[in-house]
């Protein structure tokens, strides 16, 4: 009994610290923002609300209302096409057991483990060859690809956990492959594909490093380009660097939240799918 008391609560303040080493740098964070503009940070402090007018300033210079439009146009050319490749991938490996599934599928493992860094001086030559270079297809096609080898294995791991009987069953009443993915197989993959867009969803949202070298025009990249442009402007500024950040943070924090669920569901899915 007091073994398993002991254990409970180093459980506990393991938790607790991890807690508080995750949420420091965020609440230093707001404490950087809201002390006077034009001033250094002096470590935490009692946030001032007389200085929250600091948020207004960095939305305007760092003009997000425009780089949110950008990237909610990234996330509707990337999201769908990638989900709807990656669900077929997965399904074709996984259910139909197509001729050299299984090469294809150590071959997506293999991209997983290649630097996204190391991709960025082919994709731009190849977007320059293309004609696209300061065009968000410059960001939406690369992306989609980029996201191939994680959206297959994801959604491989998925159809592989339905039962076999259920695929069987749809068979003998005549289903076609098209039917059976339609009817079987998407329905019970919707936890998968809700987490799988929300992962898609926030790596194009923060997607930095290929905005920046793709587009020329500030404008068309992502919201986390905006940080990139507002640093090269206001560098000494660190107070509205850092209510700049927190502005940029804030929707991928809210659609964490929001879909947390799906992602506990998707994670812990057993072999009865309902």
């Amino acid at each position: 009994m007091k073994a398993r008391k002991a254990e409970l609560m180093v459980g506990r303040a393991v938790l607790a610290f991890m807690v508080v080493f995750t949420l420091a740098p965020f609440v230093a964070l707001v404490s950087a923002a809201l002390q006077e503009a034009g001033s250094n940070p002096t470590g935490l402090a009692w946030p001032d609300l007389r200085n929250i007018g600091n948020f207004k300033t960095a939305f305007q210079v760092a003009h997000l209302p425009e780089l949110t439009l950008s990237s909610v146009l990234l996330v509707l050319m990337v999201v769908p096409a990638a989900l709807v490749m990656a669900s077929l991938a997965g399904y074709a490996i996984a259910v139909r057991r197509v001729p050299l599934g299984g090469i294809a599928f150590v071959v997506l493992l293999a991209g997983l483990t290649i630097p996204f860094e190391s991709l960025i001086t082919p994709l731009y030559y190849q977007m320059r060859d293309y004609g696209l270079l300061n065009t968000r297809w410059a960001i939406a096609l690369p992306l989609i690809a980029l996201f191939m080898p994680f959206g297959v294995v994801w959604m491989r791991a998925h159809f592989q956990g339905v039962p076999r009987e259920l695929t069987e069953a749809a068979e003998v009443d005549g289903a076609s492959s098209w039917r059976l993915l339609w009817s079987v197989h998407l329905p019970l993959a919707r936890p998968a594909l809700t987490s799988l867009a929300v992962l898609f969803s926030l790596w194009t949202w923060n997607q930095f490093i290929l905005a920046l070298v793709m587009v020329e025009d500030p404008l068309r990249r992502t919201m986390a380009g905006a940080l990139g442009a507002f640093r090269g402007q206001y560098g000494p500024d660190l107070v509205l660097m850092s209510a700049g950040s927190l502005l940029i943070m804030l929707p991928t924090i809210l659609v964490f939240v929001a879909f947390q669920k799906h992602f506990a569901a998707a994670l812990l899915q057993g072999s009865v799918k309902g």
